[in-house]
């Protein structure tokens, strides 16, 4: 009788606990039961326990149990990621883990726009919400590369302009430590790719030139002539004498207009009275300017005027006495543009 009844404990036993692990088995594969997704935030430090309470509560899960027994069990309670989650329908609470395990979290964008100044670039950081800002808001730009680990550095042109993704909470030290070797990168494999030949010194100095490309071109298509117009005149000792160059030495006292006297007005980037490059580069140049500024097409022009149309399109000249006849046509409208 005693053995009887104890077969019959076992087997009821045995029936449970088979039950509960199709249950449980098929509780943590099936997929859950919210219909829409849900942004969740796990903090640093939070339990499993606490994890599974919050997911019940926002109604991701309804047994917690059962969520924190798996993650226990399977070791992923000591290997979740913090970090923002986008919870879609459909999810079971197993991939739910996997997802926190992976640290799939949610993605912000930040862009950084070719031609932008470096000036331009903290303002914009600054007001990146998802952004942490670690940087002190009255630090010049020395000490901001000093903070990122490149004293004596300037940091005009120094940070690749592009579309960066990132989770909440990164900093702005390290949003712009990512620029900055993102854009040694692409400049160390153009230059060891660079044309024969060039009148540049550096791959600093081919980021002088390919900013004043990057400033100077609307069209795309046009940087490689624009290049080989300041090329030809690098070689030739003639000045540069572009306006780009001279807005960003007025610095503040741009006011969107740029008047005779500016051109005169000498600074250590005004291209009208001193010859060669100016000490920086002036904007953060697209990689297709620096491209450009090390693959120049080859040619004789030596000038080039903005046709004022809409495309932002220019007329390139060899001689001067092309360029004044164009600068009469599409700058003075002594004759109308076809």
């Amino acid at each position: 009788m005693v053995k009887k009844t104890a077969l019959i404990l076992g087997l009821f036993l045995l029936v449970a606990a088979t039950v509960l692990i199709v249950s449980v088995y098929r509780y943590l594969y099936q997929p859950l039961s919210f219909t829409s997704t849900i942004e969740y935030s796990l903090k640093p430090g939070t339990s499993m326990r606490r994890l599974a309470g919050q997911l019940q509560e926002k109604k991701i899960i309804d047994c917690p149990l059962y969520f924190e027994w798996y993650a226990r069990i399977t070791g992923l309670d000591q290997k979740i990621q913090a970090g923002e989650y986008t919870l879609q329908p459909g999810l079971s609470a197993v991939e739910i883990l996997a997802l926190m395990h992976r640290g799939e979290v949610r993605q912000y964008s930040f862009t950084v726009i070719e031609g932008w100044t470096f000036k331009q670039l903290r303002a914009a950081l600054a007001n990146a919400e998802a952004i942490e800002h670690r940087l002190p808001a009255d630090a010049g730009d020395a000490e901001v590369m000093t903070i990122l680990g490149y004293a004596g550095q300037h940091p005009e042109g120094r940070f690749y302009p592009d579309t960066y993704l990132f989770p909440r909470g990164m900093s702005d030290i390290d949003f712009l430590k990512r620029a900055y070797k993102e854009m040694a990168v692409i400049l160390e494999r153009e230059w060891q790719q660079r044309d024969s030949g060039l009148p540049l010194k550096s791959k600093y100095e081919a980021l002088i030139l390919a900013s004043i490309v990057e400033r100077e071109s609307a069209l795309a298509e046009e940087r490689p002539l624009i290049a080989s117009v300041f090329v030809n005149r690098l070689k030739k000792g003639m000045r540069l004498q572009t306006d780009p160059t001279v807005i960003y030495g007025m610095g503040d006292d741009y006011d969107g207009d740029i008047r005779f006297r500016d051109l005169r007005r000498d600074t250590p980037y005004n291209t009208y009275t001193r010859s060669g490059l100016p000490p920086t580069p002036i904007a953060m140049p697209s990689a297709a300017a620096i491209h450009a500024s090390l693959h120049p097409t080859e040619s004789s022009v030596l000038y080039f005027v903005a046709k004022g149309k809409p495309d932002g399109s220019h007329h390139f000249s060899e001689t001067l006495s092309e360029h004044n006849a164009a600068v009469d046509r599409y700058q003075r409208k002594r004759k109308p543009i076809k």
